[in-house]
C-alpha cells in the first residue's frame, strides 16, 4: 500500500465516497449516503495510523483528527448541516495551526521530528538543530501554509454550498484531495529544503574543523 499512497488516496478519499454518494442517496436519502461516504476514507485512515505502528504525534493527531471530523459529521444531523460542520472545522484547523506558529511549537516541526526519529536519529539533538533561526522560520512558513490550505478550503467549500447546496458535497471533496495534494507537495519540498540547510551546516563544521 506505502508505494501506492497517491492511488490509495484517490480511491479512498475521493472515487469511492464519490460512488457511493450517487448511488445510495436517491434510496436512504442525502445525510445517510454523505456518512456511509465517510466510512472506506475513516477505515483506510486508521489503516494508516496502524501502519506508523507507534504512538507518536503525528499518529496521534492522525486518530484525533479521525475521531473529531467523524464526530462533526455524526452530530450534523442533516446533509446540509453536515457540509457546514466541515466548512467550521476547517477554520478551527487553521487557528490551530496558527496557535502552534504564535507559541513557537510549529505543528510541521514536531510531524518532522517524528518522522526522522522512526529513521533513527535522536530526537532531543535534532530538535535542538530544528530550533536554529533560519530552519524554525521554514518550519514556521510550511505550518503556515497548512493554515491558508484549511482557510482556502473553507472558503470553497462556503462558495460551493451557497451556489449549489447539497450538490456541492462533490465538488468539495475534490476540492479537499486538491488541496491535501498541494499541501503535502509543499511540506514534502520545505522538508528536503530543511534537510538541506542541516547538511550544509554539517560540511561547514567539518571543514572548520578540518582547517582548524
Amino acid at each position: 500500500m506505502q508505494k501506492n499512497i497517491v492511488l490509495w488516496d484517490v480511491l479512498c478519499y475521493a472515487i469511492i465516497p464519490l460512488i457511493v454518494w450517487n448511488m445510495l442517496r436517491e434510496y436512504i436519502g442525502d445525510y445517510y449516503a454523505m456518512l456511509l461516504s465517510t466510512v472506506p476514507g475513516i477505515l483506510y485512515s486508521f489503516y494508516r495510523f496502524y501502519l506508523v505502528k507507534k504512538v507518536n504525534l503525528f499518529g496521534m493527531f492522525l486518530l484525533g483528527s479521525l475521531i473529531i471530523g467523524t464526530l462533526v459529521d455524526v452530530l450534523a444531523g442533516s446533509a446540509m448541516q453536515m457540509l457546514w460542520n466541515n466548512v467550521y472545522y476547517a477554520y478551527a484547523m487553521a487557528a490551530f495551526y496558527l496557535l502552534t506558529i504564535l507559541v513557537n511549537r510549529p505543528i510541521f516541526l514536531y510531524f518532522s521530528l517524528d518522522l526522522v526519529e522512526l529513521q533513527g536519529a535522536d530526537r532531543k539533538e535534532m530538535k535542538k538543530i530544528f530550533y536554529q533561526k533560519k530552519i524554525l522560520f521554514i518550519f514556521k512558513l510550511v505550518t503556515f501554509g497548512f493554515a491558508l490550505r484549511s482557510i482556502g478550503l473553507a472558503l470553497i467549500k462556503t462558495w460551493l454550498i451557497q451556489r449549489y447546496g447539497v450538490e456541492a458535497f462533490d465538488q468539495a471533496l475534490i476540492a479537499r484531495q486538491v488541496f491535501s495534494w498541494g499541501m503535502t507537495g509543499i511540506a514534502m519540498l520545505g522538508f528536503v529544503y530543511i534537510s538541506k540547510l542541516i547538511k550544509d551546516q554539517q560540511q561547514e563544521k567539518e571543514t572548520a574543523q578540518a582547517e582548524g
